[in-house]
């Protein structure tokens, strides 16, 4: 087995606005990878299992690094990964008044995309192409 630190040539990225609540942060996060394990699966890593046989869910395969922006720097990342096409979701701060997942949708389909009041964004695809998308944001401390 090699000892070698495995690099990947991929990258998960999570973008929050810098102005959100601490609990705002780990909910927006939490909510923007959830999408990419569905439609992505190569990101999905094998389950887990403990030394006495309890099984655990698979997880991510690789880090998901979390940056931050002004709402600035968020809209000109939804730009780039838009016209990217690639994997993406959106965490609006609509969402924080909704209940429920068809609320949510509904609230982020009643906006037109460049009026989206963007909160996070997460993104996955080739390191150095989510590294432009991420353009201009800090590593979250």
């Amino acid at each position: 087995m090699s000892t070698e630190p495995l690099r990947f040539d991929t990258k998960i990225a999570v973008l929050l606005r810098e102005d959100l609540e601490p609990w705002q942060r780990l909910n927006v996060t939490a909510f923007l990878v959830s999408g990419l394990g569905t439609q992505v699966p190569e990101v999905i890593g094998e389950p887990y299992e403990d030394a006495d046989g309890v099984g655990y869910l698979p997880m991510f395969r690789q880090p998901v690094l979390v940056f931050q922006g002004t709402k600035e720097t968020l809209t000109a990342a939804h730009a780039r990964v838009l016209s990217r096409a690639l994997p993406r979701a959106v965490f609006t701060g609509d969402l924080f008044t909704t209940g429920n997942d068809r609320d949510n949708r509904a609230a982020v389909r009643a906006v037109p995309t460049a009026e989206l009041d963007l909160v996070g964004l997460s993104v996955y695809g080739p390191r150095n192409v989510v590294d432009k998308v991420v353009k201009g944001a800090r590593m979250h401390p």
